[in-house]
């Protein structure tokens, strides 16, 4: 199994960055890897894009779907009447798990070639015969910060952009006072939850991207600012579509 993932993941990543950096003399490591990391972002964009836009449309229904679960108590019932929500939108809730599940051999093959490349020595065991070895490699981005060694400020990006990513991600918790006038134990864990997601998380993030080298740090700030940027520009357009619909249909009338 490790064999078939380098093979088909793993190597030729590492041969299309060592291609980037060879055939780019202008470019140092640090706007290789931008360049690259953005490229297979904009690769795996059409699976990201289906992802998120069923993570947008589930968002706007959740008012409705609260509505039903608080009408109906049976759970049988609930689902139906869910499911007839999907089908009315056109929503398949497993689809974005199932297109997320088909990017984690990509996105982890792409860490670990940050986390394991071993640059600036290249291992050309692993290089196709036409991609170009680089005569000399650049250690640094922009010329400022070395990537062969750790950075607090990459490392605070990588933090913030990951605090930007699980704030867009995840809504505000509204809490729900049961009868006897105390707040639900489940809306208390997913408070708690929320919590740790949105602030937790991010301090953990710049804690191990200062604990290894600077390039790791840089390839997580431009996936989480990538992310960031994909997932408003996707929940605009959607918002936009839905307010040129209603115009339309009050126009219809």
């Amino acid at each position: 199994m490790k064999a078939i993932l380098i093979t088909l993941f793993y190597q030729p990543l590492y041969n299309g960055l060592v291609f980037l950096l060879g055939s780019l003399p202008f470019a140092d490591v640090g706007l290789a890897v931008i360049l690259f990391t953005i490229f297979v972002k904009l690769v795996l964009m059409p699976l990201s894009k289906k992802s998120l836009e069923t993570q947008v449309k589930l968002k706007k229904l959740e008012p409705e779907l609260n509505e039903i679960k608080r009408q109906h108590k049976d759970v049988s019932a609930q689902g139906v009447k869910i499911m007839e929500i999907y089908k009315a939108n056109n929503i398949n809730p497993f689809s974005g798990f199932l297109l997320i599940l088909i990017q984690l051999p990509i996105i982890f093959s792409l860490y670990y070639i940050f986390l394991r490349s071993g640059l600036p020595t290249i291992n050309t065991s692993l290089l196709y015969s036409f991609v170009p070895i680089p005569a000399n490699i650049d250690m640094h981005l922009l010329g400022r910060f070395n990537l062969a060694e750790k950075s607090i400020i990459l490392a605070l990006l990588a933090g913030i952009t990951q605090f930007l990513v699980t704030w867009r991600a995840l809504p505000p918790q509204e809490k729900k006072i049961t009868k006897s006038g105390e707040f639900s134990l489940k809306d208390e864990l997913a408070k708690s939850l929320n919590v740790q997601m949105k602030y937790i998380m991010p301090i953990v993030i710049i804690f191990i991207a200062y604990s290894l080298s600077a390039v790791v740090a840089l390839y997580w700030t431009t996936s989480n600012a990538f992310a960031v940027a994909q997932e408003y520009f996707i929940r605009k357009r959607i918002y936009s579509k839905d307010k040129l619909c209603q115009i339309c249909l009050k126009a219809d009338t």
